[in-house]
């Protein structure tokens, strides 16, 4: 299979209230050289990182709680999500951003991460790339008590979970976070815990 020859025709703005929501026209020429129009609406909110925080001694892992209005308007009753502490890049690499996102977040300041890999994570949709992080944490490490920015309307929760309770949480549906079970598949695949 031959990769198609795109060639975009126009880009229509229709949004640009926080991110960017385009429509996008494109001709699309197939492998058997027929062409046909598509037409396309694209969200752009930048590229992001995310990370898991675990303890090999203690085998447990760092994960958030917050409000998540998408959730909310489709189907999540409370609309509060657990997941891996995450954020957009801000004019800085990912490694930068998750340093400075774990910090506002969980209150741990760490000096080293790992990134493991990255994903588009709605690549039907959504431009975003995520790139995935693990660090160890430990107490020593902590140095405030995270929860989030004020600015960015922010109320986290930090939670310690042992690991294998993590996991569990998965199966039962109380993590239903799509890079939060990516990352504890991750750290169970590579024994981190």
């Amino acid at each position: 299979m031959q990769n198609p020859t795109i060639k975009i025709k126009f880009t229509e703005l229709l949004s640009d209230n926080h991110y960017t929501l385009n429509k996008v026209t494109i001709d699309y020429t197939k492998n058997d050289g027929t062409t046909e129009t598509q037409i396309r609406e694209v969200y752009d909110r930048g590229n992001g990182a995310t990370i898991l925080l675990y303890n090999k001694d203690k085998k447990t892992v760092i994960l958030i709680r917050q409000f998540r209005l998408p959730t909310y308007l489709n189907g999540n009753k409370t609309g509060m999500i657990i997941e891996a502490c995450a954020g957009l890049l801000e004019e800085e690499n990912p490694e930068e951003c998750i340093k400075r996102e774990t910090e506002e977040e969980t209150g741990y300041t760490l000096t080293e991460v790992r990134k493991v890999f990255e994903a588009y994570m709605s690549p039907g949709s959504v431009t975003e790339i995520i790139h995935f992080f693990v660090g160890e944490y430990s107490k020593e490490m902590k140095t405030s008590d995270g929860g989030g920015l004020d600015s960015e309307h922010e109320n986290i929760d930090v939670l310690e979970f042992p690991f294998e309770k993590a996991l569990e949480m998965i199966a039962t549906g109380e993590i239903k976070d799509a890079k939060t079970i990516m990352l504890l598949q991750y750290a169970k695949i590579h024994n981190l815990v």
